[in-house]
């Protein structure tokens, strides 16, 4: 192999580099660099170009009611009945067919009208023979005197004996009795014959006929009811507690002077139109229910108070004071805890512990925690929170 000479031989050039290679990769990097700076700072530009663009919220509309300070007295509701002040059974005195009867069921009667007519025609014979008897008692004792008076002079003349004095004069202490007897039994007939009508003992209204008539009667048959119309009694069970809290009131006259006012209502009525006061209460608390019984007494004049109606009693267990009344619907409950959320003046929801009292006029007494005049939500508290800025609207 024939190599040229060493002084002859020259190495190849190396190529030329290619110098547009890498400035396209130094482009394409910046490229990419500039794309993840944009991808990385174009969100946050949108951001807070749409927080500035967001309108603000508007404050949460709730319906709110002042607190006003009213003079109230507590109460207890009790349950009662209604009662007439006169029940009157209407039974026969004597025996015999009903011939007539003269009223209309449920209609008002007065007192001695006649209800019910018994066949009297046994009973007129009867007076017919006590008269009788009465005529011929009265012909013996007419008798009877005229011996005894000739027997006086007779016995002053010695005519006749002693014996036959004492005689005449029993005859005639006899006569005087036969004629008492008579007249009594006469007046025993008439009397008799007066009860073949049956009359009304009070005023009242009569309830229906239990007998019609043709039936045979006697003492034992009811044959109708009258109660008074007028005044009613209402008869309540007291707890032996509230009665003894109630007592305890009257006897140190915190409950006033004179005769103490009850309220009442029955069926659908509202707001105890009725009023009334304690007339008497029982002696004695019953040892099985621990209860006493108060008697009441109402006006009833247009008689909407029927006897025998389920009644609703207020009893007042303490003197009238100064009470902060809100709606039920205005109390929350936060554990143990009773609260309101009331508006100050500037809008704001304030949180209020409260301390609860009894249910007057259907509202619930507060006792502590809030004042007269706060603006306590009733409507909306499930929409705000203490703190928040509201729009109060005045509730009806």
């Amino acid at each position: 192999m024939n190599l040229p000479d060493r002084d002859d031989y020259t190495l190849p050039e190396a190529p030329e580099p290619r110098s547009g290679l890498p400035t396209r990769i130094a482009l394409m990097l910046v490229g990419i660099g500039a794309l993840a700076a944009g991808i990385h700072f174009v969100p946050r530009a949108t951001a807070a170009e749409s927080k500035q663009e967001a309108p603000a919220m508007a404050p949460a509309k709730v319906t709110v009611s002042t607190v006003e300070e009213q003079t109230l007295a507590e109460h207890r509701e009790l349950i009662g009945r209604v009662d007439a002040r006169e029940t009157v059974e209407i039974r026969p005195r004597v025996p015999g067919h009903i011939d007539d009867v003269r009223f209309q069921a449920g209609s008002v009667v007065e007192k001695g009208d006649i209800l019910f007519v018994i066949d009297p025609r046994q009973y007129q014979a009867q007076v017919d023979l006590a008269a009788a008897a009465v005529e011929r008692a009265k012909v013996r004792l007419g008798i009877a005197e005229s011996e005894a008076k000739r027997t006086g002079g007779l016995l002053a003349a010695r005519a006749v004996s002693v014996e036959e004095s004492d005689t005449r004069n029993s005859r005639l202490a006899e006569a005087r009795t036969d004629l008492s007897a008579a007249e009594a039994t006469l007046t025993t007939a008439k009397l008799n014959l007066e009860y073949t009508e049956v009359r009304a003992p009070i005023r009242g209204k009569v309830n229906r006929a239990l007998v019609t008539a043709g039936n045979l009667v006697s003492s034992e048959n009811l044959l109708t009811t009258i109660v008074s119309t007028g005044d009613v009694y209402v008869y309540a069970d007291v707890d032996e507690n509230t009665a003894l809290t109630f007592d305890r009131l009257r006897r140190e006259k915190k409950m006033g002077e004179g005769n103490l006012m009850v309220e009442m209502q029955v069926g659908d009525e509202k707001d105890y139109p009725h009023r009334g006061f304690i007339e008497s209460a029982d002696n004695r608390v019953d040892p099985a229910t621990g209860t006493l019984i108060y008697r009441m007494i109402f006006p009833n004049e247009d008689e909407s108070l029927v006897p025998g109606l389920y009644a609703r009693v207020r009893l007042p267990i303490s003197a009238p004071a100064p009470a902060l009344l809100v709606s039920e619907r205005s109390i929350g409950t936060n554990q143990s805890q009773k609260f309101v959320l009331t508006v100050t003046p500037d809008n704001t929801v304030a949180y209020r512990t409260v301390k609860l009292g009894p249910v007057l006029q259907g509202k619930r007494v507060i006792r502590e925690g809030i004042e007269p005049g706060d603006r306590v939500i009733v409507n909306g508290l499930q929409r705000v929170t203490a703190g928040m800025i509201v729009e109060p609207a005045i509730a009806n």
